[in-house]
């Protein structure tokens, strides 16, 4: 039988947001947002470029604090808190950023090995290992001797994810994870994050214009839409409502499932 401690813990959300704003100056980009990501789910965040997508990831992991509102990560709360308790909540997330923003300075190797030399206090041998293992998983087995400048951009997503994924999180934040790729490439890395989500049964955030990635990875989406969340639901519910602007965003999807 389970403990009371370990059905709590399995009733608790990966990431609850309550009443989340942010604005900038007088522009609103976010307007009380609530939202939940259950355990080992995935949840897909749609809108329109500049609609703050991209802001809320960043919210998520307390890159940036919002103007109000709770945002919990496995049940601790990480608005307004000290800077030591952040990063103790902060190693339960990988985040793999839009343009991958790895070290151009620093190797594949050190690239990946980098978050585990600032949280941990594993020995370097053991941070290599793990490195190479990462390395091996995304596909990039013999690649770690190689600077970012020297490896093509869907091999540095792969190197990012490879990052995000070191310090064994809980849930990851992926931010438009096939942008910029050409669609066989975009399609590689949506396969390598199904794949690695069911290896290791991670909850996800997934920001992403690319409806191929939606269908592919989502359990649940949610459509943000001038600082709100317009919609929210499976995939297919989504798609068979009636809002002219849900229609109008998902249209080519839409389109593509009859030609």
């Amino acid at each position: 039988m389970e403990s009371t401690a370990e059905t709590t813990e399995a009733a608790t959300p990966a990431v609850r947001i309550r009443g989340l704003r942010r604005s900038f100056g007088e522009r609103v980009v976010l307007d009380g947002i609530d939202l939940e990501v259950s355990r080992g789910e995935t949840l897909t965040i749609l809108g329109r470029s500049g609609g703050g997508k991209s802001v809320l990831l960043r919210l998520i992991i307390g890159l940036q604090q919002p103007d109000a509102g709770s945002i919990e990560i496995d049940g601790h709360e990480i608005v307004e808190q000290p800077l030591d308790r952040l990063n103790a909540v902060r190693k339960k997330l990988g985040f793999l950023f839009q343009y991958s923003a790895l070290y151009d300075s620093l190797t594949v190797e050190e690239n990946v090995i980098f978050p585990l030399r600032r949280h941990t206090d594993l020995p370097d041998a053991e941070c290599r290992q793990h490195a190479a293992e990462l390395l091996a998983r995304v596909g990039l087995e013999g690649d770690g001797d190689k600077l970012p400048g020297q490896i093509s951009g869907g091999m540095k997503k792969r190197v990012a994810l490879a990052r995000a994924l070191a310090l064994d999180p809980e849930t990851i934040l992926l931010d438009e994870p096939t942008a910029g790729l050409d669609p066989i490439t975009a399609a590689e890395i949506i396969d390598l994050v199904q794949r690695l989500q069911e290896a290791r049964r991670t909850s996800a955030v997934v920001v992403t214009h690319d409806l191929r990635s939606i269908e592919a990875l989502a359990d649940r989406v949610a459509l943000l839409h001038d600082g709100k969340i317009l919609i929210e639901g499976s995939f297919d519910e989504v798609k068979e409502s009636d809002d002219n602007f849900v229609s109008a965003f998902l249209r080519p999807s839409i389109r593509s499932k009859h030609v």
